[in-house]
């Protein structure tokens, strides 16, 4: 009997399937395998999604109105109470605050003096001002167009106390709860500055890709309009706009304008990185061929160019993005932005400048740190998609 000899093929190691699936991926793939070896921009990426999630839910986040004036009465520019778990009491499994009494000290200042025997225990999930998660109103000036949306309406927040009322971050001199003021801050200061980005791209595709893909003297032309947009001083521009505004626009008119304003000067640099990377691609093969195929150019642009360099824009916007929201800061901080009551990032540093908040109130200057892990988050973040924009490039693997 003739036994047939069967050769076992062994399945392939851990190298050779790492092999296999680096060369059968695809590039969205690659760039998030790298992102993913970046510790650092992951770290910084998880701080930037928390933040973005404070801001879109604000409203559930922060425990009391941001706006409304005077909420605490029994609490003028009251110190942080921060939650704490143990104390020379005990340990408690439940996070609580102390409470306040009113008192003066030798120079006549209100102080508040800690009731360490009188605890206040959080709770989460409590009932409070009533508030719509879609709450939206445009009413832009000169015109018609009037839209107030409002919808899915609750009272419920993340955090409160069982007795009284608690201020994580403290309160200001008008009584406001600085917390829910950093919480809606945090989402203004998004929102300009992703309205501002969305404008400057559409101005960079659309100039910068003209100028990369017709070139000759189109591209001459709009360079030196380029150019001449570059060269103009940011912060006297910004102090003209400031003195046309006029003084009964909305908080939402202004909020709009501003946006409006960062996106038309910002797009001068975006526009020059775009031109270079159709300049760059234009000449390819396969962009020829499209053209020996009858494809228009807003078709070889949309469906051919773009693709190539996707990556690339998304790391320009992201790079970008951590600009606008220091423009509007600044344009708040200097007085030519946004202005109480609205709250943005700016409009609470502005209250720093003053000397007595500077020697008595010191937690008026929380908002400096968040806005400094905010721009340092976003430049992390958009260093590291920099570096895995190329999943091809082997130096950096």
């Amino acid at each position: 009997m003739k036994v047939m000899d069967q050769s076992v093929t062994a399945p392939p190691d851990r190298e050779t399937r790492n092999k296999q699936a680096y060369y059968t991926a695809g590039q969205n793939q690659l760039i998030w395998e790298r992102f993913r070896r970046n510790r650092t921009a992951l770290v910084a990426g998880s701080i930037l999604m928390a933040f973005m999630l404070i801001g879109v839910f604000a409203e559930f986040v922060a425990p009391y109105a941001p706006t409304k004036a005077g909420y605490d009465r029994a609490y003028l520019n009251g110190p942080p109470q921060w939650p704490r778990f143990w104390d020379e009491n005990g340990f408690s499994v439940r996070p609580f605050v102390y409470s306040y009494t009113q008192q003066r000290d030798e120079n006549y200042h209100l102080i508040f003096a800690q009731q360490v025997e009188h605890r206040r225990y959080l709770q989460f999930f409590v009932e409070g001002w009533e508030y719509q998660m879609i709450d939206s109103h445009i009413n832009l000036p000169g015109s018609r167009f009037d839209v107030h949306l409002k919808l899915l309406a609750t009272n419920r927040h993340l955090f409160g106390v069982d007795e009284g009322m608690v201020h994580v971050f403290g309160t200001d001199r008008q009584k406001k709860d600085l917390f829910s003021r950093v919480a809606f801050a945090i989402r203004t200061s998004l929102s300009i500055g992703a309205i501002g980005v969305f404008v400057a791209f559409v101005l960079a595709l659309v100039i910068g890709g003209c100028a990369g893909f017709y070139g000759g003297w189109v591209d001459r032309v709009i360079q030196m309009f380029t150019d001449a947009v570059r060269v103009v001083p940011t912060i006297p521009l910004f102090m003209a706009m400031a003195a046309f505004v006029p003084a009964d626009w909305s908080s939402e008119a202004r909020f709009f304008f501003i946006s409006l304003l960062l996106g038309l000067v910002g797009w001068p640099t975006l526009a020059r990185r775009i031109r270079t990377h159709v300049l760059a691609e234009r000449t390819q093969d396969y962009i020829l061929a499209a053209r020996l195929c009858g494809a228009g150019a807003p078709y070889i642009i949309r469906r051919h160019l773009l693709p190539s360099f996707t990556s690339y824009i998304i790391v320009d916007l992201v790079i970008s993005f951590p600009y606008m929201v220091l423009s509007e800061t600044a344009l708040s901080f200097i007085g030519l932005g946004l202005k109480d009551p609205v709250n943005s990032l700016g409009v609470l540093l502005q209250n720093v400048t003053n000397v007595d908040v500077m020697l008595n109130y010191p937690w008026y200057f929380i908002p400096v740190p968040i806005f400094v892990l905010i721009v340092m988050a976003f430049v992390f973040v958009g260093d590291g998609l920099r570096d895995a924009a190329d999943p091809y490039d082997v130096s950096r693997t």
